[in-house]
């Protein structure tokens, strides 16, 4: 189970810190990614961390702005977002794949979050 938290209403320049807290014992084997999905508009891959939290993988329209990191020991992964932008405004979800790889498909995801509302104002 995921439990994404952390969501608000903010100006854009402004940042946030996301977190999703994931139950069980497995939490360190699997690779974790953030997606976003705003109104009218398909889910889109945000970021991505491997099980060890070694690797990490953007999508071009975050990169340098968002960092996506994790705590093994408290079942934790994070997006800190900076330099908000009205185009960053969805919801926000979480995700594990059973995998300790990175991906940025969606599909390849098994767990899912039930997402954080994210709204930046201009």
């Amino acid at each position: 189970q995921l439990q994404a938290s952390g969501g608000g209403l903010v100006q854009a320049g402004d940042s946030l810190r996301l977190s999703c807290a994931a139950s069980g014992r497995t939490f360190n084997t699997y690779g974790m990614g953030w997606f976003r999905q705003a109104p009218g508009m398909e889910r889109e891959f945000v970021a991505t961390i491997s099980a060890s939290g070694g690797t990490t993988f953007y999508a071009d329209s975050v990169k340098g702005r968002f960092t996506i990191s994790r705590d093994n020991a408290k079942n934790t992964v994070y997006l800190q977002m900076n330099t908000l932008k009205p185009e960053d405004t969805a919801v926000y979800y979480c995700a594990a794949r059973r995998n300790p790889n990175t991906s940025n498909y969606a599909s390849n995801y098994v767990y899912w979050g039930q997402g954080t509302q994210v709204t930046v104002s201009s």
